[in-house]
């Protein structure tokens, strides 16, 4: 169950457009080397390596030490949590009401075959 902090943290996290950009960009390459990360935007290392804290902070960026370079991989995760959270408790009400409308128009169909 993610926390009201951690999806504070991830809300923070995707809230910056360089952030959003670089989630993007592992998605389509996970194990990305962070220099080649890097060299995909127009700002100083220096601003990537705060980029990447933020967002290995809020667990969407997983790095493994591979030699002397970080490979970065998308951790998803903590956006299907909260997604989960949002859509679970109204996908269960929109679920009933569903199984409410399909009773009734099989009843009405039932009374008016038999009509």
């Amino acid at each position: 169950m993610i926390t009201e902090s951690d999806m504070d943290d991830v809300f923070q996290a995707l809230s910056h457009q360089t952030r959003r950009a670089m989630l993007d960009q592992l998605r389509a390459k996970p194990g990305l080397a962070v220099g080649e990360l890097a060299r995909s935007f127009d700002v100083t290392r220096i601003a990537i390596m705060q980029h990447l804290k933020v967002l290995e902070q809020a667990g969407l960026v997983i790095s493994e030490k591979d030699g002397r370079s970080r490979r970065l991989y998308l951790n998803a995760v903590p956006i299907q949590q909260i997604h989960e959270r949002w859509s679970d408790l109204y996908s269960a009400h929109f679920a009933s009401r569903l199984t409410f409308i399909k009773r009734a128009a099989e009843a009405a169909a039932r009374k008016e075959n038999s009509q």
